[in-house]
């Protein structure tokens, strides 16, 4: 068995979260003060979680979230952060050559919904002209997710090679400190059940929808175990700022998909006396 890490967050406040105000891709807007206060609460909450590969979204947002959380790091400061077009939020993108971003960008969400509402359906299913749909986003995060799983898998298979050491428990127990592994899902993925160490962990920047497109992937394309405790409703809502979601990926030899547990979901602890999110 191959076991391997991910933690996705999402990325810290901008002045158009604050005021409901639609990026998507088009509009490149910073962190705001608070977003920035965000991002170092995140960085202090994992500062001792031993990353071995770090993802972030190409888009300025992520970009200074990733750089506030890694500063705040004991050993992964200077880690090299690879930016990847395929975790950027989803896109209001029109392919006509006369409009480059579609016309939700930039619009209220209010906006957005009384357009949804006009179309007798609603948000998020709402596709608006030019937009990305759903399930284009989601491919893209099947996308990444297949390259992941295949960059850890060769990754693992050539330090079998060069070494007869089992994998490390210290990735594992770095994310044990703070997440509850374990705890809330099945026994066999249990610490002692006798499973081998994780052989990565990595930590993935990204956006609001993008991340909920990627945990609708988990659930009804990977048949992802999630806590009993969550509901219906916390695994289709859009994460706070800087939310943290983190999940256990176990590839049996021989099997193609891999085993997916959740181990939480939008986690927010970390914000407790941060300016309240959006």
């Amino acid at each position: 068995m191959t076991r391997f890490a991910l933690t996705v967050v999402r990325h810290g406040e901008t002045r158009l979260n604050k005021e409901k105000i639609l990026q998507g891709q088009g509009i490149d807007e910073p962190l705001s003060e608070t977003g920035f206060k965000q991002a170092a609460a995140a960085g202090i909450f994992l500062n001792n979680v031993k990353f071995t590969h770090v993802f972030s979204s190409d888009l300025m947002r992520t970009k200074q979230t990733v750089r506030g959380i890694l500063e705040k790091s004991k050993f992964c400061k200077d880690m090299t952060v690879k930016y990847d077009s395929r975790l950027r939020e989803r896109a209001f993108l029109s392919v006509g050559s006369l409009q480059k971003y579609g016309v939700a960008e930039g619009w209220p969400l209010s906006e957005l919904r009384a357009m949804a509402k006009a179309a007798g359906q609603e948000c998020p299913v709402f596709t608006p002209p030019g937009g990305e749909t759903l399930d284009q986003v989601k491919m893209r995060g099947k996308d990444f997710f297949e390259f992941l799983c295949q960059l850890i898998l060769k990754e693992a298979g050539q330090n079998e090679q060069f070494s007869q050491e089992a994998p490390s428990d210290c990735l594992e127990s770095s994310l044990a400190e703070i997440f509850p592994l374990g705890k809330n899902c099945a026994s066999k993925f249990n610490s002692d059940s006798g499973a081998p160490g994780l052989v990565a962990s990595v930590l993935v920047v990204s956006h609001g929808a993008y991340m909920r497109s990627l945990l609708d992937y988990f659930l009804t394309d990977l048949k992802c175990s999630f806590p009993v405790t969550l509901s219906r409703s916390e695994l289709t809502s859009v994460s706070p700022n800087t939310g943290m979601s983190v999940f256990i990926i176990n590839f049996e030899k021989g099997e193609v998909k891999p085993t997916t547990q959740c181990v939480c979901v939008n986690l927010q602890g970390h914000l407790t006396g941060v300016t309240k999110t959006h």
